[in-house]
């Protein structure tokens, strides 16, 4: 007997793994490692201020990804080396391009730049993709899944649905999006395409009326009765939530009011733009004789960088040139997070890694001092 829809959701799911793997005759993969180049291929203007952008490899290759992960992008920008992490918002089952959508942030750093300045042609440098929040990793047992969203934290959960969408998965998705009017709904043609005829709905919150259009759906900001309405069987979904940190205080305050089983949600919340530009730079090492330096050794890279006691091991490493992963160098991304196979640091975090990652040996490098020589899986 042939199981279920439900029942073989997640089997096809975990089995398709949602990136795409080269074979024989086909394309290689593009690999940061060795070729860190995207060129732009296209900008689509999304809504007033929110654009996505399209790249891809110099040379034709695939590109493979978890729906849900993201890139971090080195740019200069006057003059300044500047790194960012973005979503992805496209879906690996279309492997040739990979795409992110950003809002523009006043008084932001990168995103302003890109805006205005990064066109088709031009060539900036990637790092990635990696992260945990994904929906290969966190696939649901029963298949069904809760998508939440806010602005332009849409995009980790739009590559989740564009590749359920793809894979003509036998998911059942809600997808709840809130945006402040109309005008600012992302993807808003899209999504209603996507509903017609198949298990995935989407429903959008808006708290206002765009100028030129009232609006006549779910009004204010996510409450428990929407989450009723909208998904009865909300507590039985797997649940992935982003946007900005107040309205994942708010999302979590919902769920734990309504006695949802925490072990199932899962969320990413990213909005560097707030940080000083100064932020996004790393500090050089300290230089002084009173200071015990412990040797730091990279595994991945091969790389053995000498570590004052009083410095974090990312500034040490980007000092003595080395090209890590790393966006808010100030412990709240994870961007940076690795696996600490030997020694003792002192890392002082704010919420970029979980209890159970530090228990299970990750660490933030961006904010960790070595209290004795390390070994790091980097």
């Amino acid at each position: 007997m042939s199981a279920s829809p439900d029942q073989d959701g997640p089997r096809l799911l975990a089995a398709s793994r949602l990136t795409v793997a080269p074979e024989q005759g086909t394309l290689p993969l593009w690999d940061s490692e060795e070729d860190d180049v995207l060129v732009c291929r296209a900008i689509r203007q999304e809504t007033h201020d929110v654009k996505t952008f399209v790249f891809s490899g110099r040379a034709p290759r695939l590109h493979a990804y978890k729906p849900g992960q993201f890139v971090t992008l080195d740019l200069t920008i006057n003059g300044q080396q500047v790194n960012r992490c973005y979503t992805i918002s496209s879906s690996p089952m279309r492997p040739h391009l990979i795409s992110i959508t950003t809002k523009r942030f006043a008084g932001g750093v990168v995103s302003p730049w890109m805006h205005d300045h990064l066109k088709v042609g031009m060539e900036i440098r990637a790092m990635g993709p990696m992260g945990d929040f994904n929906c290969v990793d966190h696939a649901s047992a029963n298949g069904k899944y809760l998508l939440l969203s806010a602005g332009s934290g849409i995009t980790p959960l739009m590559s989740m649905a564009r590749s359920f969408h793809d894979l003509a998965l036998e998911t059942d998705s809600v997808f709840l999006h809130s945006a402040r009017s109309p005008a600012d709904i992302i993807f808003r043609d899209e999504l209603a395409l996507m509903t017609r005829g198949s298990r995935f709905r989407a429903l959008s919150i808006c708290e206002h009326d765009s100028p030129g259009e009232g609006w006549g759906g779910l009004r204010g900001r996510l409450t428990l009765p929407m989450l009723e309405l909208t998904a009865p069987d909300f507590r039985e979904r797997e649940v992935f939530a982003c946007g900005p940190a107040p309205y994942m205080a708010g999302v979590r305050a919902i769920l734990e009011q309504a006695g949802f089983d925490m072990a199932r949600y899962h969320e990413e919340s990213f909005k560097f733009e707030d940080l000083a530009p100064a932020d996004a730079a790393v500090a050089p090492p300290a230089n002084s004789d009173t200071v015990a330096t412990y040797r730091v050794e990279f595994t991945k890279s091969r790389r053995v960088v000498e570590v004052p006691a009083d410095t974090n091991v990312l500034a040490a490493a980007r000092a003595a040139g080395m090209r890590l992963p790393s966006s808010c160098t100030r412990g709240l991304c994870g961007t940076c997070k690795s696996k600490l196979v030997s020694g003792e640091v002192s890392m002082q975090h704010q919420g970029g890694i979980r209890q159970r990652e530090i228990d299970q040996g990750m660490v933030l490098i961006c904010c960790s001092k070595p209290l004795s020589d390390l070994v790091i899986e980097r």
